[in-house]
């Protein structure tokens, strides 16, 4: 049996799929059990020069010859965006086409719905590349790890940023250095927001919570805080403590609800997270069965998210030739309440610009406990003889998000306070 593939979207990643399919056809023929033909690639302009070579009318510029081509099996989408992707993954599936995506947004924003079409068609939806490039997170979620009560799960899921605070950590590079060095190197965007704002792991975070907890999880139930605010002092000082900054995508099933949250966080040294440097991912899942497993590797690039794509084609396409039908992916039946994140509870960083003379320390601690937040150390450093300021470093033990949020304000109000200069939450992790 022939299998026919379509191909939606020709850029970076788009081409490493195509070339894989062109050029190692035989090899793929062999995993598959019958041959393979990349038949349609859908491009804006089929003139182009490209890093391979489509054989004639193999480049379409009309999604409707993809979508219309009864030969056609499996559709490939590396569009990247939500709109038309998402209208037409949900197409392809009425057609009756399977499809193989690597959207984070789309199936972030339309997971379930998507998923709920192709169980009504009895159709595969398989997005493995849409988390962690080539890392094996979603198949383990959806299949290998059923058996577990997922209690956890703490990740490192934008390349572009754990590349920049490790720069800013090993280097002691400014952000906004950091930030140009990973884009001359191809690790961000000419517009970074999504990822130094932490949209993109909260896309992410919103995919495995979903897949992990059984639940319906959209992005705006994750709560997000950027990387942007980070400066070297915050590393030096952190590194002093015993600690590393990263950015984690964090969900949390307690007391019947589901903490979802993307922030910097101090890691402890000694934690494995801790040590997840430059472009590469880690998964960090916990169950009640299994205890915890990390997932690693590199978590960007054409290669790495190829490998994911031609993966879930290949399972498709063997199923196919054995005429099985899809196995669905597991519908989202429960309903777990999303915790807001005031009610946090949480150990906390903060660096304070403050006049340095005496009585301030006791201005700050009033603030803290009044508001029932307990101090666990204080480090003065960096003091400067002609503006007579200092920074002060303070570590509070666990304390309530809306209660520290609420000192930060009124910190900022002290005489003695010249600024509240950042606040980072400390990730603790329980023993067993």
């Amino acid at each position: 049996m022939e299998i026919n593939i379509g191909l939606l979207g020709a850029g970076v990643v788009g081409s490493a799929v195509a070339s894989v399919l062109l050029e190692g056809k035989e090899d793929l023929g062999r995993k598959i059990g019958g041959a393979v033909r990349l038949k349609k690639i859908l491009v804006r302009e089929s003139e182009r020069q490209r890093s391979f070579q489509a054989p004639p009318g193999v480049l379409v510029t009309d999604f409707r010859e993809v979508l219309n081509d009864p030969d056609i099996q499996i559709v490939v989408e590396l569009m990247g965006g939500e709109e038309p992707a998402a209208r037409y993954i949900e197409r392809l599936l009425v057609a009756g086409k399977h499809v193989v995506t690597a959207n984070k947004e789309v199936i972030a924003k339309h997971g379930p719905e998507l998923s709920a079409r192709a169980r009504s068609t009895e159709r595969q939806l398989s997005f493995e590349a849409s988390v962690g490039a080539g890392i094996p997170i979603i198949s383990p979620l959806s299949r290998d790890l059923l058996a577990n009560d997922i209690r956890s799960i703490r990740a490192i899921v934008n390349g572009t940023t754990n590349y920049i605070v490790t720069r800013m950590a090993m280097d002691h590079m400014a952000f906004d250095d950091a930030l140009l060095e990973a884009q001359h190197l191809g690790f961000a965007e000419a517009d970074p927001t999504n990822d130094i704002a932490g949209t993109d792991a909260a896309y992410k975070l919103a995919i495995l919570a979903s897949l992990a907890f059984h639940t319906k999880v959209v992005p705006e139930d994750v709560f997000r805080e950027g990387i942007s605010s980070l400066e070297a002092q915050d590393f030096r000082y952190s590194q002093e403590l015993g600690f590393a900054i990263k950015l984690l995508a964090i969900a949390h099933k307690e007391n019947g609800s589901l903490q979802l949250r993307v922030h910097p966080a101090l890691v402890p040294q000694d934690h494995i997270l801790a040590s997840i440097d430059g472009a590469f991912n880690a998964i960090e899942v916990e169950g009640d069965l299994m205890g915890r497993v990390l997932f690693h590797g590199m978590g960007a690039g054409s290669e790495s998210t190829a490998s994911a794509v031609i993966g879930d084609v290949i399972e498709i396409a063997r199923r196919l030739n054995l005429d099985i039908k899809p196995l669905p992916m597991e519908e989202n039946s429960r309903s777990i309440a999303i915790a807001p994140m005031s009610e946090l509870v949480s150990r906390y960083y903060f660096r304070l610009n403050v006049a340095d003379r005496a009585g301030v320390l006791a201005s700050i601690a009033k603030v803290l406990g009044d508001r029932g937040i307990s101090i666990a150390s204080v480090i003065q450093k960096d003091a400067d003889l002609p503006t007579q300021t200092a920074d002060l470093v303070v570590t509070t033990h666990p304390s309530r998000e809306d209660a520290v949020q609420e000192s930060i304000r009124c910190m900022g109000e002290l005489d003695v306070v010249r600024k509240v200069s950042n606040m980072v939450r400390i990730e603790d992790w329980p023993s067993r």
